[in-house]
């Protein structure tokens, strides 16, 4: 099958793969094309790459494919023909464009297979590449292309992607997301084709399919001569010799390498886990670097809390490394960064009104101003979205803009406070008493509230729902708050709890002698605060407009 088994790759392509000194294969991949149900080949997709021993990521959306995975020659040959196989059975699926590179290690921590709107995201529903990109130009010819001076020459990647490497007089759109291509070209549309007869315009990107949808765009805007770099920067390097080469710098790539050079050696770039843009190693010598916190770009962005909350990440990401474990905040350096840099604006949360669990990961996010675009689930009929972000299903779930998810509610408000947290809510973040809340309370509260369900005496369990409310009692009686004088995560973490358990029977709670709880749970719910984060909502299905939470 054409673009699929090693023996249809280029003999020099095939070679690069065989290189013994750098074992890992690493292959990006993407092919714009119908894809009906992408909830039907998600399962055996991630299925296969699993049973491979393959990392990485794969992108399905109704147009088409997009993703990086790694694993041995071997298991990547089986998983490119695979997927041609998977995507052949849907009917006249053309060709993948897949390159090729080495990496001396695994340059992902797992394998996610997701359902996105877009494989890349330009925020431009009526852009179709399958009915027309502009001119495909083979890296051996762009040379000439991009030398003739009636050639304009862009850019189409993001400002921290060109800021390390591009090519020599080629136009820097200074765009932060590839959703804001579309509307500097139409404000620059005058200055950069002029008056008269369009000149040629020859886009490039890091490995052609952003420059699928750019070509495409420029094509619905009226340019009819419009070309682009086939397999982009990465094929590029690959193919066209060193002393050939107009290409000035290094490229960055959306995993652990950071950037490669030609012939797509690793390169020399780091990766700074506070804002995730690449620093030269120079940088580390900078009095504005610190491992996790900063570096010389984003220090000025940040606010002293915020640079607090990534010491304290940083710090927590050492213990777990310490541990060989992997902290769930860490900024792991993955292909899904893709999904940071042109497919969402803010990460995605699936909740539920009423779950106890999703309140109290909203009250997070509110207080940390972290906005992010909410879709409450009906949890009788889950969206294949939520089934595919996380196997657990059940909510929250937050799905980050560089592609990791997050689907424990503490570790979500972990996760957001460590970003901001204007009211200190992280130094009251009792262990012991949100795990006594999380297990004994809990559970006695279900089997209170729900007694046909587990079989179970309510009384009973009522009762020992009643024994940590005492503990409760004893705290907030010489204090106004859980863990001191101003509500902290503590409080944020156990109120939805107690409120629902309050709520089974209400005049039963309200004849008990617990004061303090009382009062603490009445001011609390009275706050503008929950009512912000008990918000009514729809239940979201795929194709609706998104809804924006935020403080």
């Amino acid at each position: 099958m054409p673009g699929l088994e090693p023996a249809a790759q280029s003999a020099k392509a095939w070679a690069k793969m065989s290189e013994p000194d750098l074992p890992v294969c690493v292959a990006a991949l993407y092919r714009f094309a119908v894809i009906p149900d992408c909830a039907a080949i998600r399962a055996p997709l991630a299925d296969l790459c699993r049973a491979e021993g393959i990392k990485g990521t794969l992108l399905l959306a109704r147009e088409g494919i997009n993703g990086t995975i790694a694993g041995s020659d071997g298991a990547i040959a089986r998983v490119i023909a695979a997927i041609g196989e998977i995507l052949l059975d849907l009917g006249g699926f053309a060709e993948l464009e897949v390159k090729y590179s080495r990496a001396a290690a695994l340059p992902f921590h797992r394998m996610k297979v997701r359902i996105k709107r877009e494989i890349v995201t330009m925020g431009q529903p009526h852009i179709d590449p399958l009915a027309g990109t502009g001119h495909y130009v083979a890296p051996h010819d762009w040379n000439a292309l991009i030398a003739d001076p009636g050639t304009i020459v862009i850019d189409t990647r993001n400002d921290y992607e060109v800021a390390i490497g591009t090519f020599a007089g080629a136009i820097d759109p200074q765009t932060r997301s590839f959703r804001d291509f579309p509307a500097w070209f139409r404000a620059g549309r005058a200055r950069l084709l002029g008056e008269g007869a369009s000149p040629k315009v020859a886009m490039f990107c890091t490995g052609g399919i952003r420059c699928e949808k750019s070509t495409a765009f420029l094509k619905a805007e009226g340019v009819d001569e419009v070309y682009h770099l086939q397999g982009g920067i990465l094929k590029y390097l690959e193919t066209v010799p060193a002393q050939d080469s107009l290409w000035q710098g290094e490229c960055f790539v959306f995993d652990a390498r950071v950037a490669v050079g030609q012939g797509l050696a690793p390169g020399t770039h780091l990766l700074c886990h506070a804002c995730r843009r690449p620093m030269k190693p120079a940088d580390q010598a900078s009095p504005l670097f610190e491992e996790g916190v900063s570096c010389p770009a984003c220090h000025a962005e940040r606010t002293d809390e915020q640079r607090a909350g990534y010491r304290e990440r940083h710090r927590q990401e050492t213990i777990a490394a310490a541990r060989g474990e992997t902290h769930i905040g860490a900024m792991l350096p993955d292909h899904a960064a893709y999904q940071m840099a042109d497919t969402a604006s803010a990460p995605v949360l699936y909740s539920f009104r009423r779950c106890p669990y999703a309140m109290r990961a909203r009250l997070a996010l509110l207080v940390s101003g972290q906005a992010c675009e909410i879709r409450e689930v009906k949890l009788s009929a889950k969206p294949a979205e939520l089934l595919a972000a996380s196997a657990k299903a059940t909510v929250p779930v937050l799905v980050l803009t560089d592609g990791r998810v997050i689907d424990e509610s503490l570790d979500v408000m972990r996760w957001a406070l460590a970003r901001h947290d204007p009211e200190r809510w992280l130094d009251g973040d009792d262990d012991a008493l949100i795990a006594a809340n999380d297990g004994p309370f809990k559970h006695a509260l279900d089997r209170t509230k729900y007694p046909d369900r587990h079989g179970s005496d309510p009384a009973v369990h009522r009762e020992a729902g009643l024994s940590f409310l005492e503990t409760l009692e004893a705290r907030l009686a010489v204090q106004p708050n859980l863990c001191g004088p101003r509500m902290a995560l503590a409080d944020a973490a156990i109120l939805p709890f107690v409120r629902q358990f309050a709520a089974i029977d209400s005049a039963w709670f309200a004849a008990q002698a617990l004061p303090a709880v009382q009062a603490w749970l009445a001011r609390h719910l009275a706050l503008p605060l929950f009512d912000a984060a008990m918000v009514r909502l729809k239940p979201w299905q795929y194709g609706d407009a998104p809804v924006t939470f935020a403080a």
